[in-house]
């Protein structure tokens, strides 16, 4: 066993000058180069893109009665989509009369001065200050305006595309949610319930899925 060690020294000298030579310590590594928590790119790629209204909808869902969730959308509306280097714009406009809720008594309700007041203020509005990705998410910041009322919003979702159709044609996908204090826009009817809670929940879930084509 004697005659063993000095070849292990000769090891641990070999090692020990091999580390140095690589500037390795086996206590102290090398630390990775930190990321950005949040890496920002431009949304939509540059150009004018059609909304596609058949493969799109705007809809909101609102807490009914305490134990459901009650859903409905708007059938007529126009939305815009472009986009430069400078960045891009999203703006869109809804008509109340247009709101389905598979019941025409409800949605006379909708559109009477206890919610949308669709004789006074016909259309919702919404224009985009910024569209953005940040991460995984697609990010837009802007306006919306509800009765007349108008306020800063954030929605958050994803970006699909582009992709080339069956038709050769550019398509892209956009898909939005954000929550909303409908009573900061004047629809405050609701009904005590007699054990507690409210018809209808204040927070109000907008849920925008917008498909586009690219205009030549």
């Amino acid at each position: 066993m004697r005659q063993f060690y000095p070849h292990l020294r000769t090891v641990v000298r070999f090692v020990y000058a091999y580390l140095q030579l690589a500037d390795y310590s086996p206590i102290h590594t090398q630390k990775e180069p930190e990321m950005s928590a949040t890496t920002t790119t431009q949304a939509v790629p540059v150009g004018t893109w059609e909304i596609d209204k058949v493969h799109s909808t705007i809809g909101f869902a609102v807490k009914h009665m305490v134990v459901s969730t009650f859903r409905g959308q708007f059938n007529d509306y126009d939305v815009e989509l472009t986009s430069t280097d400078d960045g891009a714009r999203l703006a869109g406009k809804v008509r109340v009369a247009s709101v389905d809720v598979k019941d025409e008594n409800l949605e006379g309700h909708l559109q009477a001065p206890d919610f949308f007041d669709a004789e006074r203020h016909p259309e919702l509005s919404f224009e985009s200050s910024d569209l953005r990705v940040e991460g995984d998410q697609l990010v837009l910041d802007g306006e919306l305006t509800i009765r007349g009322v108008t306020k800063p919003i954030e929605a958050r979702g994803s970006i699909t595309g582009p992709h080339t159709d069956i038709q050769d044609n550019q398509r892209l996908g956009l898909e939005l949610e954000t929550v909303l204090d409908r009573t900061e826009y004047g629809l405050e009817w609701n009904a005590p319930l007699p054990k507690g809670g409210f018809a209808l929940a204040n927070d109000v879930k907008l849920i925008v899925n917008l498909e586009f084509s690219e205009k030549a």
